[in-house]
């Protein structure tokens, strides 16, 4: 077990080069929100923008394309009902599954169009629906981020029996392609090959609605901007606990939102202090 501190964060967070665009920075579709869980796509977004995406487009229910809109002038927004093949070719990273519900054909039609080249991460109701289904993992660098429920469901590794390392190892080696696993709880864990991370920072405070929302933008946003895509995961993974912690100082509760909104600032302090090579 390696305990995971902010020395990743600082090695992982560059400086932005001068000659740069949008493109340098990734492209991201989210796929997520039906009629009824619409936030759960705005914190995706939310989220993947603050944490400096080039360029976020949002797939969901057109119900939810006023709300998205007006919280996120920066985000693009499309109807996931149309065919997203070519919004997928043209995309680097791909988060699908938060809020989705139980949208199976939509779920289907994404993972379909998945190549090598992409990397995904797969949230909520994605990985209870293909736990459902029986559905095989898509292509890609798959990004697995349940928490205990959606592991026992998809992982079939019973939340009693999580906490022995063996297990969740075991069941993610019988995947093909084998997936980085952010397993969340009161202490997140990710399993990266054949090392095992502990997260040492965030609390109490971060239990309410949305936060694995915001967790799977910030991952989103990370892998799509820095190229070690198991550093970036880990940057991300902490990057979020160690701001709800700061917030609590002077909250009680830290909301998912207002963890994205700090993430801008939280980035440049890491960047300043990166190692100078």
């Amino acid at each position: 077990m390696i305990k995971l501190t902010e020395k990743i964060v600082q090695e992982v967070i560059q400086v932005r080069p001068r000659q740069s665009h949008k493109g340098t920075f990734g492209k991201i579709l989210i796929v997520a929100g039906n009629q009824n869980l619409g936030g759960a796509a705005i914190m995706n977004a939310q989220a993947a923008i603050y944490g400096g995406a080039g360029l976020v487009t949002v797939a969901t229910d057109p119900v939810n394309k006023t709300a998205l809109h007006a919280r996120l002038p920066e985000a693009m927004v499309v109807d996931y009902h149309q065919d997203l093949s070519d919004l997928i070719a043209g995309v680097d990273v791909v988060l699908i599954g938060s809020g989705l519900g139980n949208e199976l054909t939509i779920l289907k039609q994404a993972l379909k169009e998945l190549t090598d080249k992409h990397k995904v991460i797969l949230d909520g109701s994605a990985l209870t629906m293909m736990a459902q289904e029986n559905l095989p993992l898509p292509k890609g660098q798959i990004i697995l981020t349940p928490h205990q429920m959606e592991w026992q469901r998809f992982g079939q590794v019973a939340i009693a029996d999580q906490a022995k390392e063996d297990n969740n190892w075991e069941s993610l080696v019988a995947m093909n392609p084998e997936p980085i696993l952010v397993l969340k709880s009161d202490q997140t864990q990710v399993y990266l090959e054949n090392e095992l991370y502990q997260l040492t920072v965030g609390g109490p405070y971060q239990a309410t609605g949305g936060m694995g929302d915001t967790l799977a933008g910030v991952i989103a946003a990370f892998v799509a901007q820095f190229q070690d895509t198991n550093r970036a995961v880990l940057a991300a993974v902490y990057s979020h606990s160690a701001i709800a912690e700061r917030l609590a100082d002077t909250a009680y509760v830290t909301l998912p939102t207002e963890i994205a909104k700090a993430l801008p600032a939280f980035m440049k302090e890491m960047a300043d202090q990166t190692p100078t090579l």
